[in-house]
């Protein structure tokens, strides 16, 4: 064998032995992967709520990102007042106190009356569902943000969960007739205060959990929450008998969950599509577990507790009308943004009125048909 024909045979065997060593090297790391991975984002995001269908709301919102992110993006949900009161969310989650918080605008009605509109504003004929309509697709969105920029507020929000109407609440007896409301004590938010007081009524700003204390030690004379679960849930059967359903103090409203915008900004992108749309999933299931929840509990406050059903009389709700009139006026006045909030909303909500409401069939009459009078 030549001299070069060797050195050639031993250069293939190493070339061989280096490739063998290559590809089981190559083998292990398959069989054997680095398990390391980069920890998670973890959110502290505080909710406005204590217990009760609203936390579990909260909760699901939560769940859904958590599953969603594969492990990469992880909210911890926090109990009201576990970092800051629940006036001081919005605040603590601008000053990256709290990375989020879930909340509905209403609640930080003292900063700007404009908050209101995204949440307790006037009724234009439209529900919770289509005012979000309204919010995704009619300019809402946009001016949310720029309400946020006005307000030099570091916050970037979704909106998430149409509650039904609002019921007017409990009262000591049976309303019969608007005139009955003047002078009462009465607890709501947002701008269904001043449309309250407009209509004659006394009216105190409380956290949920305080409103069944405060009535049941007449600090109160009525109250209004949300919804027959969340009612139920804080006892107001046992301070009152008498339950109108039906009022266009907060005809819709809505969730609002919120970031710190800093913080967002340097999530991934995928991260912050997640926070996004998981929003929008919670949203449809809130509105489907609300079906469910606030009819079965409706029927155990008048079943088990006793509780006289009543809907609202015309009177009051025609009157709340001519209230919200008054105090849209008169905000319009004095602050443009709230009148150009305002005009989008009426814009939409006629077009999209005039669709909605010629077409709905009168379904009163096919539920009466089927199950007797209302």
């Amino acid at each position: 064998m030549s001299k070069e024909i060797k050195n050639k045979s031993v250069s293939r065997r190493k070339f061989l032995k280096g490739g063998a060593i290559a590809a089981s090297a190559t083998a292990s790391t398959l069989a054997m992967p680095n398990i390391a991975t980069a920890a998670p984002v973890v959110l502290k995001v505080q909710a406005a709520w204590g217990g009760g269908i609203f936390l579990e709301f909260a909760q699901d919102y939560v769940d859904r990102v958590n599953k969603l992110s594969g492990g990469k993006l992880k909210i911890d949900l926090l109990g009201v007042g576990a970092v800051v009161k629940t006036a001081e969310m919005q605040t603590a989650v601008h000053k990256g106190v709290l990375d989020g918080a879930h909340l509905v605008t209403a609640y930080w009605y003292s900063k700007s009356p404009v908050a209101s509109l995204f949440g307790t504003g006037p009724c234009f004929g439209w529900s919770a569902n289509e005012m979000m309509g309204w919010v995704q697709y009619g300019g809402g969105k946009e001016l949310y943000n720029e309400l946020m920029d006005a307000l030099r507020l570091d916050v970037v929000g979704f909106f998430s969960g149409p509650m039904p109407a609002q019921p007017l609440g409990w009262f000591k007896e049976q309303i019969k007739d608007s005139s009955q409301m003047k002078g009462l004590k009465y607890r709501t938010v947002g701008l269904a205060a001043d449309v309250l007081q407009e209509m004659g009524m006394s009216v105190v700003q409380l956290p949920g959990g305080e409103i069944q204390p405060a009535m049941k030690s007449g600090l109160i004379d009525a109250a209004e929450f949300n919804n027959p679960t969340s009612d139920k849930d804080f006892g107001m059967q046992d301070v009152s008998k008498d339950y109108h359903l039906g009022s266009f103090h907060q005809s819709q409203e809505c969730f609002e969950i919120i970031f710190n915008k800093k913080l967002y900004n340097k999530l991934a992108k995928e991260q912050q599509a997640i926070l996004e749309i998981a929003s929008e999933a919670a949203s449809a299931d809130m509105a489907w577990k609300a079906m469910e929840r606030y009819s079965q509990d409706l029927v155990k406050l008048k079943k088990d507790h006793g509780v006289n059903v009543h809907r609202t009389p015309d009177s009051v709700m025609n009157d709340q009308l001519k209230a919200w009139d008054i105090v849209i006026a008169r905000f319009v006045e004095k602050d443009p943004f709230f009148a150009k909030v305002l005009k989008s909303q009426k814009a939409w909500a006629e077009r999209h009125g005039a669709y909605a409401l010629n077409n709905a069939p009168n379904y009163q009459a096919a539920y009466e048909h089927y199950f007797g009078k209302l």
